[in-house]
């Protein structure tokens, strides 16, 4: 056989498997169609407080905290600030994050960023704190806490539920006549020259 006839051979045998490949391509059954879509009304909560754990290695004692966003908590020589909380209604698969900052005081008092990320519930180790003393992560985000509330957040919640004030009464017409003494005020800038002997 020549090298020419080998070729056309070999042609026509890849003709004749992509042929039956497109024939048994063909006649297989229809895919079947794509898993639905999440529901769109998955949205993520979100909540004023974050709670922490965090271990003391020297001591070995674990610690649970809770920490309202925007506050900052000192936990050993490292003070936690969380940013921003979510979490998922429960009636989905729980999916627990948020943004955290951690500073470190060191031993000359100058305060040192030592993290700044996210951080998950779920996988407490893929981005945890880890320190040479202390350890910190995130163990689940809240809607309350017992702990009192800093004093920015009691200003906003009792601004927020504060009655609102009745239209303004007219006031009495009569006053009685008061007349108060002039009274002036000894001026505290000048040093007492006086002699008490």
């Amino acid at each position: 056989m020549s090298f020419f006839s080998l070729t056309s051979m070999g042609g026509l045998m890849v003709a004749a498997s992509l042929a039956v490949s497109t024939a048994a391509f063909a006649a297989s059954p229809e895919p079947a169609a794509p898993a639905p879509a999440p529901p769109a009304g998955a949205e993520r909560v979100t909540n004023p407080v974050a709670e922490f754990a965090g271990i003391d290695k020297i001591t070995g004692r674990i610690i649970t905290f809770d920490v309202y966003i925007d506050e900052t908590v000192q936990f050993g020589a490292l003070q936690v600030t969380p940013r921003v909380c979510y979490s998922r209604p429960q009636t989905e698969e729980p999916k627990t994050d948020s943004f955290v900052e951690v500073d470190e005081i060191t031993l000359d008092r100058k305060i040192r960023r030592i993290f700044t990320g996210w951080m998950f519930a779920e996988s407490p180790g893929l981005n945890a704190v880890e320190h040479a003393v202390y350890d910190v992560w995130l163990k689940e985000c809240k809607q309350k806490s017992d702990v009192p509330a800093p004093d920015g957040a009691k200003a906003d919640a009792t601004k927020a539920d504060a009655p609102k004030p009745a239209a303004a009464q007219p006031k009495a017409t009569t006053t009685p006549d008061v007349t108060e003494p002039d009274v002036t005020e000894p001026d505290v800038s000048e040093p007492d020259t006086t002699d008490s002997n």
